[in-house]
């Protein structure tokens, strides 16, 4: 079967499963006494809300191709890279680093992705980039924080940036020789991270007793268990859009669901320590890009390399 097919096939058993879900939900709401709202349910909803308009953009822009995919992720970094530095200290002697950061960093690197330069695009930024910025702002002449604004900048490209660009570039993956399996691997990284992310959230709010890490926040044991079994599961599943075998599927789902998860809880603390529930309001009800996405920025590096290793 071609690509285009293989997506569409897959849209729809997503659909089914996010039918299913969102009546779950649904279910669950209408048990609660009326007048009074469950944020656990509340937020499980939200979840697989967001995983409507997620699944919908992201099969659309799938089936335009790689040029599209390539857009979507750097729209996703530059509206990122905007929502992290909303909260981190700056003042008028880092105009012009903000300003190469957003239109002249952020580009490239999505430039030498496109272009296939693995080498460069690798070491671009967590070599260059944060060599480039702190003097730049050294030459504007102001030592006022000066460590903690050039760090809080170089984190966000990393994170917002660098990180998030790992996805498309899962578009120069191996696959022996059909280019359109590389965006059926883009397809299962994000469907394996998002499912795990999914489960860990109910099963730690339905059975999870032992927190990870208390007063930062809920995520339990029982529910990352959870998540990560249920990552591998459908790694297995998916086993047919990828170019390794199931267990190889399953370790490597696996892998990036407990990524995804480790991001999640440093997204917490980031937002605990600035104060702030979500990072924006770019999306109604349900918060900014960084809170929809923090589990896949984490996973997508290890994801990018560990794919590699088992492609040799």
């Amino acid at each position: 079967m071609g690509t285009n097919t293989n997506i569409l096939l897959l849209f729809f058993g997503v659909f089914a499963i996010l039918v299913v879900l969102t009546a779950m939900g649904e279910a669950l709401r209408s048990r609660v006494p009326h007048g009074k709202t469950n944020h656990d349910v509340e937020s499980f909803l939200i979840r697989v809300h967001s995983w409507w308009v997620m699944v919908i953009l992201f099969t659309i822009t799938a089936l335009l191709g790689p040029v599209a995919l390539m857009l979507l992720f750097l729209f996703a970094s530059f509206a990122a890279l905007r929502e992290f530095l909303t909260f981190t200290y700056k003042n008028k002697a880092d105009h012009l680093s903000l300003a190469l950061g957003f239109f002249l960093i952020l580009p490239l690197q999505y430039l030498f992705v496109g272009l296939g330069w693995t080498g460069l695009f690798t070491v671009f930024i967590p070599v260059y980039a944060f060599l480039l910025l702190p003097i730049i702002s050294a030459l504007r002449g102001s030592p006022d924080r000066f460590l903690t604004r050039v760090a809080e900048t170089q984190w966000g490209l990393m994170i917002c940036v660098y990180c998030i660009s790992h996805v498309p570039a899962l578009l120069n993956a191996q696959t022996n020789g059909d280019s359109g399996q590389t965006v059926l691997l883009i397809v299962f990284f994000v469907m394996v991270v998002q499912i795990g992310d999914l489960a860990d959230y109910f099963a730690g709010r339905r059975f999870g007793h032992r927190r990870i890490a208390p007063g930062l926040s809920p995520k339990t044991l029982e529910g990352m268990a959870t998540g990560i079994a249920a990552s591998a599961l459908a790694g297995v599943l998916l086993t047919w859009i990828t170019p390794f075998g199931a267990a190889e599927s399953a370790a490597l789902a696996a892998l990036a669901s407990l990524s995804g998860m480790m991001g999640g809880l440093v997204f917490a603390a980031i937002k605990r320590d600035r104060g702030v529930k979500d990072w924006s309001h770019l999306i109604p009800g349900h918060g900014g890009l960084l809170d929809r996405l923090d589990s896949v920025i984490f996973a997508a590096p290890v994801f990018y390399h560990v794919q590699l290793l088992l492609s040799a």
